[in-house]
């Protein structure tokens, strides 16, 4: 299955959504007819982000608002103390109905960009309709670099406890020096542990029969060792009694009208979505009725793929639903893809503001990553978007530590904490600090970029010998330099 894509070129002079210049912002934008996963994720790993089927790449040098992408070390991720209070506030919420007082009801910033890229005119020509097996000749391109990338485990261990013998009663036998705890008895528990273990039992019974799939962080069964710090699952499901309020479910539905899930709550999606960009984006009616719903979080390039050595749910575009006693009160827009859990977009209802919904669901985010890396051992990061450090109401991206940037000349992960003091220097800045670094998948053979022209795949070199004095040489140049030699010697670039 090959990626095709479909050039819409640079876009100047327009709008920025994070400073409101009215004609600072520049971008390069291709149109996705279809793209691999595989092919997405090497693409946000050189800058470019989807909005919709619109695949966008800032021009970080020029552009008002350089955006860098962000992605987070999921596995090593440890709550910060505004993330606890964000947690704990849920849980009053859940337990009580306890709502925060008006001071600390704040949003706390969201985890995706919360504006729409412009997408310009829709390509006319459909050329994902060409059935695969209708394009001739067909190269196969050379196979996915592995990731040699090492990813630490976490564990967790159970601090043992020593069992002395009941006064009065006759001795047990001592156990051996260095065994620990006595080997007839099962392992103390806390009561905690205890009430955890059946509410999740009683979770497991409600969905057996269920067909969308839940994302509840499964609580930890160890606590964790001394001096280590609490993981962010038992944050979210800890001090919860058995009998809250209210109750919270996350379910994972796949974007897809072909779903049962996905169609039945989609009219509930569409209301809260126009609910939530009126009243906290001030969008007119029409532009956010349900055809903008469809366009910019339904339609998605990605082809929904399934590995044996992937996720159960497979990878593709989802939305992760909120559903609060009944109903939904958020929607997370993500890609799972083979490297990351990528955020794309949140709504959520705007009563529920003071729920901190944008900051909690990219906890949940985060956590369901954890869970993924345990089915898919390279699938261990989540991205959230671009950091923006120009416009302060984006920085909060930063706190989700540790994490990285991508340095937009090298293409290559530099630690936040390395970025921030160039980046309050200036604006836009190379991250990367080896000056004689460069880009490892920099165009070097313009021919070998792969064509699809009249249904059949060729390289520019045979396509340019073909169509005698065409002159989209510099085109399709610029394109690749953006695609990188390793995405332009696999996506097919249509050309009419």
């Amino acid at each position: 299955m090959h990626s095709i894509v479909e050039v819409k070129g640079i876009k100047s002079g327009y709008r920025c959504g994070y400073c409101n210049n009215l004609l600072g912002k520049v971008s390069y934008g291709m149109w996705a007819h279809s793209l691999t996963v595989q092919d997405y994720q090497d693409l946000i790993d050189r800058g470019w982000r989807r909005s919709g089927k619109y695949v966008y790449k800032p021009f970080m040098s020029k552009t008002c608002c350089p955006q860098y992408t962000i992605r987070c070390h999921a596995l090593n991720f440890h709550p910060s103390k505004t993330h606890k209070k964000i947690l704990k506030k849920m849980t009053k919420f859940l337990s009580k109905g306890e709502k925060p007082a008006a001071r600390d009801a704040g949003c706390d910033g969201e985890q995706m960009d919360s504006i729409f890229e412009e997408v310009g005119e829709v390509p006319l020509v459909e050329p994902v309709k060409i059935m695969h097996t209708q394009v001739e000749n067909p190269i196969i391109s050379s196979g996915v670099e592995k990731d040699t990338d090492s990813k630490p485990s976490t564990s967790e261990t159970s601090r043992e406890e020593t069992v002395l013998p009941s006064a009065g009663k006759s001795p047990r036998l001592e156990p051996k020096p260095g065994v620990g705890a006595d080997p007839c008895k099962p392992q103390c528990r806390k009561a905690k542990d205890i009430r955890k273990e059946r509410r999740l039992q009683k979770e497991q019974k409600k969905q057996q029969d269920g067909g969308s799939i839940s994302t509840n962080p499964k609580p930890a069964t160890a606590t964790p060792a001394s001096g280590q710090p609490k993981p962010l699952e038992e944050f979210i499901t800890d001090s919860l009694p058995d009998d809250p309020l209210h109750r919270l479910e996350v379910r994972l539905v796949p974007v897809s009208f072909e779903d049962p899930d996905f169609l039945s709550s989609y009219k509930q999606s569409v209301e809260l979505f126009a609910r939530y960009q009126m009243a906290i984006h001030d969008d007119d009616p029409v532009e956010c009725d349900e055809s903008q719903f469809k366009r910019f979080l339904c339609d998605s390039p990605l082809e929904a793929e399934t590995s044996l050595d992937g996720p159960e749910m497979g990878y593709g575009s989802f939305h992760q639903q909120y559903w609060l006693d009944g109903r939904i009160v958020a929607v997370g827009v993500i890609d799972i893809l083979p490297n990351c859990v990528s955020s794309v977009y949140l709504y959520y209802h705007p009563d529920f503001a003071f729920l901190s919904l944008g900051s909690y669901s990219a906890l949940r985010e985060i956590a369901f990553t954890r869970h993924l890396q345990k089915q898919s051992p390279k699938l261990s990061y989540y991205y959230l978007g671009f950091y923006i450090h120009s416009c302060p109401k984006m920085r909060y991206k930063g706190q989700y530590l540790p994490s990285d940037l991508l340095c937009p000349e090298t293409y290559t992960w530099v630690p936040i904490e390395k970025c921030v003091p160039r980046l309050e220097t200036s604006a836009y800045s190379r991250l990367h600090d080896d000056a004689r670094a460069g880009d490892v998948r920099a165009l070097k053979d313009l021919g070998r970029v792969l064509v699809l022209h009249k249904r059949t795949v060729m390289p520019y070199a045979a396509y340019s010998r073909k169509r005698k004095g065409c002159n989209d040489e510099k085109e399709v140049e610029q394109y690749a330099r953006l695609l990188g030699q390793t995405c332009a010697e696999r996506i097919l670039l249509y050309r009419s």
